[in-house]
């Protein structure tokens, strides 16, 4: 082995040339030493190919191993939304409407995996997911709710307890079926707001009592709920992290978590990165968004305190791209995970 050549790994039909190692090549030592002297040379190769594999960054249209782990615990991974409700069209979503060519690109780019944005839990299974995902080797990072708000104008702090009960009820059936893929269910607009037929303190209680049994559902499925903070224009409940810490904090279910959204984040906290540092462990998913509700990197956010700020906290969940498709959705989608990889993986 040489000290000073470049170390060359084929990979698919090229070659991968690793800067920091020095090794031409990796073989077999067959020169008539003991076995034990084999076996030490090995481990070594063996070490030195891990060391390579621990520092590069690649996307591969190739599967992990099946009983491979993460090298590092507080690997981040990326994901890109997709919305299959014909009312949503001109929402904040990377992709509406084809699943299969979203699922493609998003492998095509290297995402680790989708959000889905569904009119209802039927409509989730009526698509092919699951060979959807295992063709692209993509997970479903979550499923929201929001289109009960949106179509059906459900929400959980209705002065009416019967369509109270009916939001919840779509809820739980969103939480099913994402749960079959093992991806939990986010609440955002759903949640509601208090007015001049339901006030403060009882719209608060109405949503702390649904959040306490949908948590104990999301227990019994394996999942966790993510509940998600929105801005003053929106909601008046929890508009901030901290406002979000002190909704949970009573509950006596521990599988509801924040959605950090960094668009509401831009309008409500005093700084994006501290309120990140508050809410801490609470933190379940983030979306990965600019200032302006455009692909990341195309407004004003901090973005290098925001990822040294999920650093500190431990954060390894997703980083999921809730944006408008503007100027359209690849657009969006490369701009996308380039910022991904410039906060996380260099």
């Amino acid at each position: 082995m040489s000290e000073t050549s470049p170390i060359i790994i084929p990979y698919g039909k090229g070659l991968l040339r690793h800067k920091n190692l020095r090794y031409e090549s990796v073989s077999w030592p067959c020169d008539g030493r003991e076995w034990s002297s084999r076996i030490s040379a090995f481990r070594l190769c063996l070490s030195r190919f891990r060391t390579f594999f621990d520092t590069l960054h690649v996307h591969s249209s190739h599967p992990p191993l099946a009983d491979s782990q993460p090298r590092h615990r507080n690997m981040i991974k990326s994901a890109i939304t997709v919305s299959i409700v014909e009312q949503a069209c001109k929402g904040p979503f990377v992709f509406h409407d084809d699943v299969a060519d979203a699922c493609r690109i998003a492998s095509e780019l290297g995402f680790d995996a989708i959000e889905l944005f569904a009119p209802s839990a039927d409509a989730i299974r009526s698509l092919p997911l699951d060979d959807l995902l295992k063709r692209h080797h993509l997970k479903l990072a979550a499923v929201g709710t929001g289109a009960g708000m949106v179509v059906h104008k459900l929400h959980l702090c209705d002065s009416d307890a019967t369509r109270r009960q009916k939001a919840e009820q779509f809820i739980r059936e969103i939480m099913s079926a994402g749960a079959e893929h093992s991806a939990p269910a986010i609440i955002g607009s759903m949640q509601g707001k208090w007015d001049d037929v339901v006030d403060q303190p009882t719209a608060q209680e109405y949503l702390q009592d649904a959040l306490q049994r949908l948590g104990e559902h999301a227990a019994s499925l394996g999942t966790k709920l993510i509940f998600e903070p929105l801005n003053r224009y929106e909601t008046n409940i929890a508009n901030t992290m901290q406002q979000g810490v002190e909704l949970l904090r009573p509950l006596a279910t521990k599988s509801v978590r924040l959605l950090a959204d960094l668009f509401h984040m831009n309008i409500e906290e005093v700084s994006v990165a501290d309120a990140l540092q508050f809410a801490g462990e609470h933190i379940g998913h983030v979306h990965f968004v600019d200032s302006n509700r455009q692909a990341a990197g195309r407004g004003h956010m901090d973005f290098a305190r925001i990822a040294s700020a999920l650093a500190s906290i431990g954060y390894d969940g997703y980083a999921s791209a809730e944006a408008f498709p503007i100027p359209d959705s690849l657009t969006t989608a490369r701009q996308t995970i380039e910022t991904f990889r410039r906060c996380f993986r260099s």
